[in-house]
């Protein structure tokens, strides 16, 4: 069991949108508030994606980033909140093939090469970044990056001085991982977030889980999470088998069936589990120290 627990917060993700749950944050301003919500409720991360302010879409535009970043840098100054701002690398790898030419990318494809998908983290530099660490079927598109886009990734992470967060939806992105570390593109010790109950990736249930755990290799600090209903269940299993866990609207939009929830409602609860099962929730400054990730201005 894991005794000093760091709870990391998706405050908005890239899916769900206002029409289907009013407290997704959209706009830099939402976004930002939100992180600080997390924050003040327990969350030593925050992890950021942002999204088109007209639309309420995903988005990759850079000027939201680094006004989304600069509004949190600048809120964690003025009210005091310490937070590990860990951004996303994921977008720009969705593949779906053209219904008449399946060699070309059909509508919903956004594919971006290496350099492209870092510009944000480039230009923000957060302490940790995402890495998805292989392809997979993402419900109904292909995500793809392929070893090659991998190498290229990870280089560009480790000269900027960010800490990866090795984003594994299958047991081969634990071993890609381990194959990158072996060529000296990630850094000692390792960081992993397991990631459960996307279709059609690994499921959420503790077999998943332990079977993964035991696939990582020594010394790495891991946490997980599961998607939807399995939040919770998924966040007390991880303590139990040693990880961190993983809460906000992300990955799961209900404090129970019919009650929606807000990230700093999700991150509570998740705080009262960590603590009834005898463990304590780490803050920002000590979630810096054991991930080794460099806070940056």
């Amino acid at each position: 069991m894991n005794n000093e627990v760091i709870i990391t917060c998706p405050v908005t993700g890239a899916g769900v949108k206002k029409d289907k749950h009013t407290n997704v944050p959209v706009t830099p301003e939402e976004i930002s508030d939100a992180a600080i919500e997390a924050a003040k409720a327990g969350a030593a991360i925050a992890h950021l994606h942002v999204r088109n302010p007209d639309t309420g879409q995903a988005s990759n535009d850079i000027n939201l980033y680094q006004e989304t970043v600069g509004l949190l840098r600048e809120k964690m100054d003025h009210q005091g909140v310490d937070v590990v701002i860990n951004i996303t690398a994921g977008m720009g790898g969705e593949f779906v093939p053209d219904a008449t030419n399946p060699n070309n990318g059909g509508p919903g494809t956004d594919m971006l090469n290496p350099v492209d998908r870092l510009k944000h983290i480039d230009l923000v530099r957060p302490e940790i970044c995402t890495l998805d660490c292989g392809s997979l079927n993402f419900s109904d598109y292909a995500y793809v990056s392929t070893p090659d886009m991998l190498r290229e990734m990870t280089a560009l992470i480790q000269k900027m001085g960010v800490k990866p967060e090795i984003e594994a939806f299958e047991l081969g992105h634990i071993w890609m991982a381990k194959q990158l570390m072996a060529e000296g593109l990630i850094d000692a010790p390792p960081l992993f977030q397991l990631c459960l109950g996307i279709p059609f990736a690994a499921e959420a249930n503790g077999e998943t889980m332990l079977a993964m755990r035991n696939m990582l290799p020594e010394g790495a600090n891991w946490g997980s999470f599961g998607v939807g209903p399995t939040q919770m269940a998924m966040a007390a299993q991880s303590v139990i088998f040693g990880g961190h866990v993983r809460v906000g609207l992300e990955d799961n939009l209900y404090m129970e069936r019919g009650v929606l929830a807000t990230n700093g409602m999700l991150v509570t609860r998740a705080k009262e589990i960590v603590e009834r099962m005898g463990a304590r929730t780490l803050s920002a400054e000590e979630a810096r120290k054991k991930f080794n990730a460099i806070k940056q201005v």
